[in-house]
């Protein structure tokens, strides 16, 4: 080592610096801690490396500071700042970023809003994610004005948060000074009423040479917006004033069921896409609050929405309880560069919907039929004579069994299958291993009750590396530790697992992966990056022991059930500041579909080595796991 540290001193500096700014910046670090010359090399390039992205850690105030330095160079800079606030916006905000995007932002007020918009002239994309959702932080609508008026170079817009707490008669004229190079915008809520207001002024505008009132948002090509109802007016005032708007995804999630005047019907439908530039169009009811639908949207509406769809490259509907097999399949006919396609709650579509999907031109690539209760197997076998299919969402299609499995088991190039919920067994499975399961990325066998633990000695024994990262073995009341002990053995270095509400699964069980090797010299310890164990029936405090440092070294989200030892749980937490641990049930992690569209390009190894280089002098929490444990065992 000794030999190899003086050859790199010896390599001239400008050398190392221009390798190293070829790296993320926790591979930088992580090369930092292990000498004095990459330490030096590391301080004088972040004065001029030109991206910052930290998303996969939330650092303190105290880590990032020293790593924000000044840099009349930097340009794109990217932060979780789920531990910061006010104070870091010197170091956040800087007059030389083309490129901003900052998540969690519930601790920081108004003022960082402001302080953009004063200092970043030069920003194309700006992205903020729950700015003051904590209490007691607060956005004045000053703030705004002072982002769109000073930001006058944005070409992309996302604010991830509740922008309805504005007064609505100011919005319009706020909005009007915002940049005329934007094209994208996405919000996190407003209501539709607004929404109105802002693009009614420009109804007309468009061949008027002297309008009363400033066009707002006129060279708008995507749009995404989550209100709290999709009403006709609303679609309309959106198709007529965006002219140019080739990309609407509009998700509502109503409290009430609305009425006819705040819903939307077949006439509203009817207006979407009228000049035909639309090539994404998403259309979702959640039914987060309540069980809600689109009633008064029947097939009629669909027929008249697809004469204006030959351009269509991606349709997502959801809550169209009335459409029928006619309405989709109409859709599926008109709109030959169709490769993404996906509806939820279908509660009328059956297997004739794509009983002729194989005499249409459609090369479909993902494809999502979630709570289509009616269809079977039958509908799966018609939908793979699509070869390039690579994204399978069937979740809570229940009729679905083996031979559904069978079908999808041609198809070589899958990346994701969601199947939860349906009828399938151990020997189903059976019919992914020839082709599929070489290929698959993420796999979802969540809630299939008949499956047991020899389903893993069905899926993975022998079966060589893998693709294979993130696996949903959630709600399988038959799987037990021998099941997780064969998935040790397997080797799999899964990113995400998730086995939450499985209650034969114990403490044998986190202590199998905790040692798991990844491969055959045993050099490689656990990967997981998301482990849910959230309500599983045999875990024990005696578990908390192999959720320590140094198990599991790479894991950045945990669930747990709070009730195992409430102490044991946030002593955790605090010896592990940069694991996420969820008690109370909540999903951890992000949804496969909604990644697939940037098929899990990272390596997450150098993420790691900096959590690592950050926490190495981290050793009182450690000591206050260990007193947790201790009083565990008096109670005992």
């Amino acid at each position: 080592m000794a030999s190899a540290e003086a050859r790199l001193d010896h390599l001239p500096h400008a050398l190392l610096a221009s390798i190293m700014t070829k790296l993320d910046i926790a591979s930088i670090c992580s090369l930092a801690s292990t000498s004095s010359t990459f330490r030096s090399c590391a301080k004088h390039i972040l004065s001029f490396l030109p991206n910052f992205h930290l998303l996969d850690i939330a650092p303190s105030s105290d880590l990032v500071t020293p790593l924000l330095p000044p840099n009349p160079y930097l340009t794109s800079l990217k932060v979780d700042c789920g531990r910061l606030d006010d104070s870091a916006i010197p170091f956040l905000v800087k007059p030389s970023l083309h490129e901003l995007s900052l998540h969690n932002c519930s601790d920081f007020s108004g003022k960082l809003l402001s302080q953009i918009g004063n200092q970043c002239k030069a920003l194309r994309s700006l992205y903020l994610g729950s700015v003051a959702e904590k209490r007691g932080r607060s956005i004045h609508i000053s703030d705004l004005e002072e982002l769109l008026s000073g930001c006058s170079q944005l070409e992309v817009l996302i604010l991830m948060f509740d922008v309805s707490r504005f007064l609505r008669h100011n919005l319009a004229r706020i909005w009007a000074s915002a940049s005329e190079k934007l094209t994208s915008l996405e919000i996190g809520y407003i209501s539709s009423v607004t929404v109105i207001e802002l693009f009614s002024s420009n109804l007309g505008s468009h061949q008027s040479l002297n309008p009363i009132q400033p066009s707002i948002l006129p060279g708008i090509q995507k749009l995404c917006l989550s209100v709290n109802y999709i009403t006709d007016a609303m679609v309309s005032t959106i198709s007529k004033g965006l002219i140019f708007l080739t990309h609407l995804d509009l998700r509502d999630a109503p409290f009430v069921e609305p009425r006819i005047t705040f819903d939307l019907t077949n006439a509203g439908l009817q207006q979407i896409n009228q000049l035909g530039r639309l090539k994404h169009l998403s259309l979702i009811r959640s039914q987060e609050y309540i069980i809600c639908y689109f009633r008064r949207v029947n097939d009629l509406g669909l027929l008249l929405m697809a004469d204006k769809c030959a351009n269509m490259e991606s349709i997502c509907l959801g809550g169209f309880c009335r459409v029928t097999d006619t309405g989709i399949k109409t859709i599926l006919h008109s709109c030959s560069r169709l490769y993404k396609f996906k509806v939820t709650h279908g509660t009328q579509l059956t297997d004739l919907v794509f009983h002729d999907i194989s005499a249409t031109s459609l090369t479909l690539t993902h494809v999502s039929l979630r709570w289509c209760k009616l269809l079977t197997n039958h509908a799966v076998l018609s939908l793979t004579s699509n070869k390039e299919l690579k994204v399978l969402d069937l979740r809570d299609c229940r009729s679905l069994g083996d031979e559904a499995l069978r079908a999808v088991g041609i198809l070589s190039r899958l990346k994701i299958l969601l199947i939860d919920g349906s009828d399938i067994t151990d020997a189903g499975l059976s019919y992914l291993r020839p082709t599929v399961i070489n290929s698959l990325y993420a796999l979802s066998l969540r809630g299939c009750k008949r499956l047991t633990d020899k389903c893993i000695t069905v899926l993975f024994d022998g079966c060589g590396k893998l693709e294979l990262r993130d696996l949903d073995l959630s709600n399988l009341p038959n799987l037990s530790d021998n099941g997780v002990l064969q998935l040790a053995k397997s080797r799999i270095p899964f990113f995400d697992l998730r086995m939450r509400q499985c209650p034969l699964i114990g403490d044998t069980s986190i202590m199998a992966l905790a040692s798991m090797m990844t491969d055959d010299a045993g050099w490689c310890e656990s990967g997981l990056r998301l482990l849910d164990l959230y309500n599983c029936g045999g875990i024990t405090p005696l578990a908390f022991r192999w959720l320590k440092k140094p198990y599991f070294p790479r894991l950045k989200w945990l669930g747990v059930t709070g009730s195992v030892n409430r102490d044991m749980v946030d002593a955790l937490a605090r010896s592990r500041p940069f694991l996420y641990v969820e008690c109370n049930g909540e999903e951890l992690g992000a949804d496969p579909c909604d990644m697939s569209d940037g098929l899990y390009t990272h390596d997450y190894d150098e993420v790691d080595e900096f959590e690592q280089w950050l926490l190495e002098a981290n050793t009182d929490d450690d000591e206050e796991m260990d007193d947790a444990e201790n009083n565990e065992e008096l109670v005992v």
